[in-house]
């Protein structure tokens, strides 16, 4: 049987939550692997053992286990009772035919009954190890490093601590709604959210049949893509192009952009109550365009009475880029499209808009019927991973 050993970090430090934060990285590590040949996992000290039938995909299992929030790191571990010399044996055996040049031993001992100290243990298993091999021991920078740690009933050893992606488990932060624009800087928000535990409802505004359908299939490839970290997604579609029209006919061109986005929040507030989620999550880089100065969000976010968070407000272009490059995202995000922030959008757009103008504006508009509007008209698609089907929803479903 194949074990994988997973170490968490931040979880451990939640004291009266921590089992609860534990529970749930366990379920999230399960539904992440069900398909893999996955046996039974277990609670250890400090730890988590995750055992899988011995012909697993060794690769698709790190893969999937990289992408569990909540891991700090974890290993390929043999498993073996908490011996001394069996543990010896079972390093030695391991180790026949590999050629190394040099190595190390690192242990950690969990169970402090154990009648060694982990320098002990240390020089023991190199002791035999070197004199298998006779590979030279480098405690800086050594070819092989076998890691071992001894547990109050087992003991485990391996050969590779694998970095997992960090954060807190998904699920233990509640629930939040995401605006996802099908460019790069949503996705990454949606990232960094679900990394702190946030379970995404995504919700995406496009300007079909205005504009072409393309901003749609690129937000089914990004939410798909993020559906790893989270196993099950639901993207709503809101038709955003009608509600343009109807704020065009009416408002001067200045403030056109800071309506379209002031009934965005409107609009996904609604779903987000439907949802029962608890604030919306959106992309907004201070000072990265027009919509986005402190003036203007302050005005935008006045519409919505849920909390907004804005994780990327701080970061500048490059950084979010490099962050995008890095979880998958850029690829798909710079696909070019037409967004419906591209059409009816003003050369000029207000950058310092006052609350008092913008209502003025706004009292010319049927602003409950817009929503209405967008809420009638949307298009629901459920994602799941391992699976990764899109489902669109029935309206019997709907209802």
């Amino acid at each position: 049987m194949r074990s994988v050993l997973v170490r968490y970090h931040e979880v451990a430090l939640k004291k009266g939550n921590r089992r609860y934060f534990i529970e749930r990285l366990k379920e999230n590590l399960v539904a992440s692997v069900r398909d893999l040949g996955f046996r039974e996992i277990k609670s250890l000290p400090g730890r988590i053992l995750v055992l899988f039938e011995r012909e697993s995909d060794t690769e698709e299992i790190r893969r999937r286990v990289q992408s569990v929030f909540g891991v700090a790191n974890f290993s390929f571990a043999v498993r073996t009772e908490p011996d001394l010399a069996l543990l010896k044996q079972q390093i030695l055996t391991s180790l026949e035919g590999t050629r190394f040049a040099s190595f190390r031993v690192q242990t950690k001992r969990a169970d402090k009954r154990f009648p060694l100290t982990s320098p002990e243990i240390d020089r023991q298993l190199g002791a035999a190890i070197q004199e298998q091999s006779h590979a030279r021991v480098d405690l800086e920078n050594a070819e092989l490093t076998i890691a071992v740690e001894v547990l109050p009933d087992d003991a485990f050893f391996g050969y590779e601590k694998i970095p997992g992606a960090g954060g807190l488990p998904v699920g233990v932060s509640g629930r939040v709604v995401a605006l996802i624009s099908g460019g790069i800087d949503s996705p990454v928000a949606a990232y960094r959210m679900m990394r702190r535990g946030c379970r995404l409802v995504y919700v995406h505004f496009h300007s079909f049949p205005f504009l072409d359908a393309t901003s749609q299939h690129k937000v089914r490839e990004l939410v798909q893509l993020l559906t790893r970290h989270q196993f099950r997604s639901r993207l709503y579609l809101v038709p955003f192009g009608e509600i343009q029209r109807r704020i065009v006919a009416s408002v001067l061109r200045p403030l056109r952009v800071v309506l379209y986005r002031r009934m965005m929040l409107r609009i996904a507030e609604a779903i987000a109550r439907k949802e029962k989620a608890s604030a919306l999550v959106t992309g907004e880089s201070l000072g990265q365009v027009a919509s986005q100065t402190l003036a203007n969000l302050s005005v935008i976010e006045e519409a919505s009475r849920l909390l907004i968070l804005r994780p990327l407000v701080g970061m500048d272009k490059s950084e979010i880029i490099d962050q995008a490059r890095k979880i998958g995202t850029f690829e798909i995000s710079v696909i070019p499209d037409q967004d419906c922030c591209q059409l009816f959008v003003p050369r000029h757009p207000a950058t310092n808009a006052g609350l008092a103008e913008v209502l003025r504006a706004e009292s010319a508009l049927d602003i409950q019927s817009m929503i209405d509007f967008g809420i009638e008209n949307v298009a629901i698609h459920d994602f799941h991973f391992p699976e990764l089907l899109p489902k669109t929803i029935s309206d019997e479903e709907r209802a």
